[in-house]
């Protein structure tokens, strides 16, 4: 696809596989050497920007963490001529102060996962590709984040540790221990690869997460999908806040 207008790429997690205000005027399914992307790209404008926007777990939500085909996605939008992308992530919370419905931007992460393709250069190299992975996410994308956050009156941690798991399954408390010894703050299951891999493909790239639950052990009570969706609804209405304020200013 040729475009010469910036465009802003969406990763829509969690509770939020469209967004009502996105003016659409175009739906992409693009190819891609790793196959399919989770959904089409809707391509169209939100806050005066460009913008392509894509569901990570389909849409209908039906792509389990660690079955995303996340080097697809990644590659769609880098055939869309996105050069920026807000991922939005729903996580538990490890650190008392992020409490359920709040909004977190973090600044680093912690890779747990296995098993899932993390690079674009595995096979077929004429050299090896090694990227600097020492700050996960552009900052640039995250001051646009805080300011448009700022502007709107929201609430934001503008920073932590993100903690990404294999899932589907959610954690054990034993394990929510070990991962608030090493650091971390909140805990999810799609920051990775996708952040690595958008490093490979020189997108600048920035998580905005919501957090849905108390991670496993940090309360007496047990997780529930009535909680996490009762959380999900109380904070989406700001994440959309700040996505549509934050493009507004780019």
């Amino acid at each position: 696809m040729d475009n010469t207008e910036s465009i802003w790429g969406i990763i829509g997690g969690t509770g939020l596989t469209a967004i009502e205000s996105l003016v659409v005027d175009e739906t992409w399914m693009p190819e891609t050497p790793w196959g399919a992307p989770s959904a089409p790209l809707h391509m169209g404008h939100l806050g005066g920007q460009r913008v392509a926007f894509l569901a990570r777990h389909g849409d209908p939500h039906r792509i389990p963490p660690h079955r995303v085909n996340y080097q697809a996605n990644i590659d769609a939008f880098r055939q869309a001529g996105v050069d920026r992308i807000i991922a939005v992530n729903a996580v538990g919370a490890i650190h008392p102060a992020m409490t359920p419905a709040s909004l977190v931007l973090p600044d680093q992460l912690i890779d747990y996962t296995w098993g899932r393709s993390s690079s674009f250069h595995d096979d077929n190299l004429q050299h090896t590709v090694h990227v600097d992975f020492t700050w996960p996410y552009a900052e640039s994308v995250r001051q646009n984040l805080m300011a448009a956050a700022a502007a709107r009156g929201v609430a934001l941690h503008q920073g932590g540790v993100y903690a990404c798991t294999q899932g589907p399954r959610l954690e054990t408390a034993a394990e929510i221990r070990r991962l608030e010894k090493d650091g971390a703050d909140i805990v999810g299951m799609t920051a990775m690869p996708e952040a690595v891999l958008a490093r490979e493909a020189d997108l600048d790239y920035a998580c905005l997460a919501l957090v849905v639950n108390w991670a496993a052990g940090k309360t007496s009570e047990v997780i529930t999908m009535d909680d996490i969706h009762t959380n999900l609804n109380a904070g989406i209405g700001r994440v959309l806040q700040v996505l549509e304020t934050s493009l507004s200013r780019a």
